[in-house]
């Protein structure tokens, strides 16, 4: 599996990503069955997604979201299928991790050795091969802090946040390495709302850059209008794949006056809504 690097350009700080047209994936999945002992959590996953899309990952609790992105970045082993990622196969090739961002579900970003929003950030720029900063790494912090509206709380102890605060710094660090691919789970769980307008905002300069963002969510919220596709999963299943849920209307409000018909023989079959996790398989498949 070979994919055509997109070209980048970078003028400095958080860098541009330029897409060319008709990128090839930067996600590749196929057939892929993920077991955690007795439990079948995965069954056969395809997913495709190419470069500059903005994908948000849908579906109940337990519906295996967060074992896909987890396979995805590399941190569960699947039992059967293949990924890709930015034209390398997990486990065969060597897979580009510089040119990836990850944000994990959020765990007391608080917590352990007391550290400064800026010096969890820089973190970000350290991995297996490297372990000291590299050159203009303050600036890059900064630039990052910045991307995510925290700039100015960068010598603060992520002790003093707000847990929307620690999020965004969690984010700044994935950011921090100028990643092709970003892939967040459930970023905006439990977050206050600047935060999750923060994160919408970043998101938005991100979609405008071309950088590729899979997003796991329980609803679209601030990034309606933001996600280019959306796929749902239910009990390890894709049971769609396509456009996202469109944003609620008035339709059901107590000011919204009925004067169509709501004849059951003439009502169109429904689209795709904001609660796709409680629909019928039916309602959500493409």
């Amino acid at each position: 599996m070979r994919v055509t690097e997109p070209a980048r350009t970078r003028p400095g700080g958080i860098g541009t990503v330029v897409t060319e047209p008709g990128a090839e994936p930067v996600i590749d999945v196929g057939r892929l069955h993920v077991h955690a002992g007795a439990s079948h959590i995965l069954r056969g996953i395809d997913l495709t997604i190419r470069a500059g899309e903005t994908v948000a990952l849908l579906g109940a609790n337990g519906s295996g979201k967060s074992t896909l992105v987890k396979a995805l970045v590399g941190t569960v082993t699947p039992s059967q299928g293949t990924v890709g990622l930015l034209g390398a196969r997990l486990g065969t090739d060597r897979v580009p991790w510089e040119r990836v961002g990850y944000v994990p579900q959020r765990v007391g970003a608080g917590g352990g050795v007391p550290s400064t929003a800026a010096e969890v950030v820089a973190s970000g720029l350290l991995n297996g091969r490297r372990w000291w900063l590299p050159r203009g790494w303050r600036g890059r912090v900064r630039d990052a802090l910045g991307e995510v509206g925290l700039a100015d709380r960068a010598d603060s102890a992520m002790q003093v946040l707000s847990g929307g605060q620690q999020q965004r710094v969690l984010i700044a660090r994935a950011l921090v390495r100028d990643p092709d691919v970003l892939v967040l789970d459930e970023p905006v769980a439990g977050v206050d709302r600047p935060s999750q307008e923060a994160f919408a905002a970043t998101v938005r300069r991100l979609g405008e850059r071309g950088v590729t963002v899979l997003v796991v969510l329980h609803e679209l919220g601030e990034l309606a209008g933001l996600v280019t596709r959306a796929v749902v999963l239910r009990h390890g299943v894709v049971v769609h794949d396509g456009e996202p849920p469109r944003p609620r209307t008035e339709h059901g409000a107590a000011t919204h006056h009925h004067q169509h018909p709501h004849d059951d023989a003439t009502r169109r079959r429904p689209a795709l809504t904001q609660n796709p996790v409680a629909a019928d398989p039916e309602e959500v498949a493409p």
